[in-house]
């Protein structure tokens, strides 16, 4: 998944690339483009105006008093003039005259400027020399917003001008309709450009993040986890893959399940049976001889290795059902109250042979929870008679049933010589098995493995801990409902 971040790092550093050089191009010429536009308008209205201006020369010099009125009462004149989103409210364009030498013989926008030499500016240079003459200048060289644009236009002959009329306007006239223009050129370009960016995304976390929770499924079937096949989402090719994984999970599980089963039943089934036909070949042999205790004592080895093969097979039996499930195939809403109350009532003759006690600490409160009532109950029981087992003649068993956050706890505590402090978390494992208390015996070594499959299947959790003064403490967690 490191290779699609970096593609898709990659696609967006391109996709920001190429948009922020079509902004920086677009961004280029848009006020170029609208001075050229402004600059145009201009040329027509100096041309108008320099007409105008012809009319006011006499032989005694130019008479300004006509030009003055005009604009003194346009710069006066308020307008609501709609330019697009723009809104002009003031007449913005001013004009000088000069003579044929060049000097000012009147300037609208500033009048002490009368007298002043411009022979030597740009627009009135070129035009006294029959050519077209403009030029921006700013009033405070520091400061670019302070531009103002002039354009020149002949009076009379353009070749032998008695005179020139320039028009100017400030930049900051026509700022908004750039600072308007380049907003929007940023938010489309923006919006394009997002929109693109989030698609690409979408369609990479569509078809990547699917691929990323099987990678990790995968790994977690490989380290022995339980987990269910991760809902990838409707509509997607991928569920197809993730079907055929899970098909090829199933089948491969099922193999090893059953070579793993007759394995470990072949292993397990020796030991009783060994007991049982070497009890039963002593007993042929010298049955005319042997003494009635030492029959009565193999007897009841042949009962007991029949009784421990019998409790390893249904042990077997109830862990290949937990064992070959990812998850629960049904659930049904459980009160543990009632379920845990049955495993008493069972395990009640089981406790008075053995001489125990057992007592259910009951309680007013529902403990609800969802899953597999066959599975609960078997982990409980389980759990139980281990508790019977490790207790000596006489002692007492507790059943309590308790609420911690989101979880309730079936809680088995006994008060035996307790699990070394080594074998708390072995004894969760396949065929660890301490001996029992009063038979001297091991056990099966499957409950407690039994017990933890069946929690996790249900989202919980099983744990042993010392009790006190001595004895074990056994926690059933899982969720409440």
């Amino acid at each position: 998944m490191r290779l699609t971040r970096i593609t898709l790092l990659v696609i967006a550093l391109v996709i920001a690339a190429g948009f922020y050089l079509l902004v920086s191009k677009q961004l280029e010429e848009v006020e170029p483009q609208l001075f050229q536009a402004t600059e145009e308008a201009m040329v027509d209205t100096a041309n108008v105006l320099a007409l105008f201006a012809e009319r006011s020369f006499r032989d005694d010099g130019f008479q300004s008093n006509e030009f003055r009125e005009i604009l003194d009462a346009a710069s006066t004149r308020e307008l609501n003039a709609k330019i697009f989103h723009h809104t002009k409210t003031n007449v913005g364009v001013n004009l000088y005259v000069t003579d044929e030498k060049g000097i000012v013989l009147f300037d609208s926008g500033n009048p002490k400027n009368k007298g002043s030499d411009y022979s030597e500016y740009r627009d009135v240079y070129l035009t006294l020399r029959g050519k077209y003459g403009a030029r921006s200048s700013r009033l405070v060289e520091s400061d670019d917003k302070s531009s103002v644009l002039h354009v020149a236009a002949p009076i009379g002959d353009s070749e032998n001008p008695r005179g020139v009329l320039s028009v100017y306007k400030k930049q900051s006239d026509v700022s908004p309709i750039i600072q308007r223009r380049v907003s929007e050129i940023w938010w489309g370009t923006g919006l394009i450009g997002g929109g693109i960016l989030f698609s690409v995304g979408v369609i990479f976390i569509w078809q990547y993040r699917p691929i990323a929770k099987l990678t990790e499924y995968t790994r977690d079937i490989e380290q022995g986890k339980r987990r269910p096949l991760p809902y990838l989402g409707l509509g997607k090719e991928v569920n197809t893959l993730a079907r055929a994984l899970e098909s090829m999970r199933e089948s491969l599980e099922g193999r090893r399940f059953a070579e793993r089963y007759v394995q470990t039943l072949t292993h397990e089934m020796k030991s009783p049976l060994a007991g049982i036909r070497g009890a039963a070949e002593l007993l042929n042999d010298d049955a005319g001889v042997m003494s009635g205790e030492d029959r009565r004592r193999f007897l009841n080895n042949i009962c007991a290795e029949a009784l421990r093969a019998d409790r390893l097979l249904g042990r077997l039996l109830e862990l290949s059902v937990m064992e070959g499930k990812s998850k629960l195939d049904e659930t049904e809403v459980i009160d543990l109250r009632i379920l845990v109350a049955r495993v008493v009532d069972d395990l009640k003759a089981m406790a008075e042979l053995a001489g125990v006690n057992i007592v259910l600490q009951k309680t007013d409160k529902t403990k609800m929870v969802t899953g597999d009532s066959f599975m609960l109950k078997a982990a409980i029981t389980n759990l139980l008679e281990n508790a019977i087992d490790y207790s000596p003649s006489g002692d007492v068993v507790y059943v309590i049933l308790e609420s911690s956050g989101a979880n309730h706890l079936v809680i088995i505590e006994d008060h035996g010589e307790g699990i070394p402090e080594y074998a708390k978390e072995k004894v969760f494992e396949r065929f660890f098995s301490l001996r029992h208390l009063r038979t001297g015996r091991k056990g099966t070594g499957l409950g407690l493995t039994l017990v933890r499959e069946a929690a996790e299947l249900h989202m919980g959790s099983a744990s042993l801990e010392a009790a006190t003064p001595t004895g074990t403490r056994a926690i059933f967690s899982i969720p409440s409902c």
